[in-house]
């Protein structure tokens, strides 16, 4: 099993950018496929990027429009979600997951972080 912990969330005006960074412990990190996921106040969880083991494949869901970018460092067990151009609409809270397989369905993330808020005002 991995535990991972997110970090880096805050409240920031409409246009800034932060990193949202996702530490793993207890797995082999470099064998998961890991994602980041949001979930605003009364919403469903959605997905927002995968990225592979070895991160030669990589999904971003259609409304990043190239804002973020999903990376990670296999040596600091460590993955990261670079956002920029941050708007109202991304306020949310965002969660790394962890997953045996490269895919986007939530069902194949077994392994979940506690969630970082980011609130983007106007």
């Amino acid at each position: 099993q991995v535990q991972l912990v997110e970090s880096g969330g805050g409240l920031v005006q409409s246009g800034a950018s932060l990193r949202l960074s996702c530490a793993a412990s207890g797995g082999t990190f470099s064998n998961y496929n890991l994602g980041w996921f949001r979930q605003a106040s009364g919403k469903e969880r959605e997905i927002v990027a995968v990225i592979n083991a070895n991160s030669d494949s990589i999904f971003y869901a259609a409304f990043v429009k190239r804002r973020f970018t999903i990376s990670r460092d296999n040596a600091r067990n460590t993955v990261y979600l670079q956002m920029n151009n941050l708007k109202p609409e991304d306020t949310a809270v965002y969660y790394c997951a962890a997953a045996g397989v490269f895919e986007v369905r939530e069902t194949y993330f077994p392994f979940w972080g506690q969630g970082t808020q980011v609130t983007v005002s106007s």
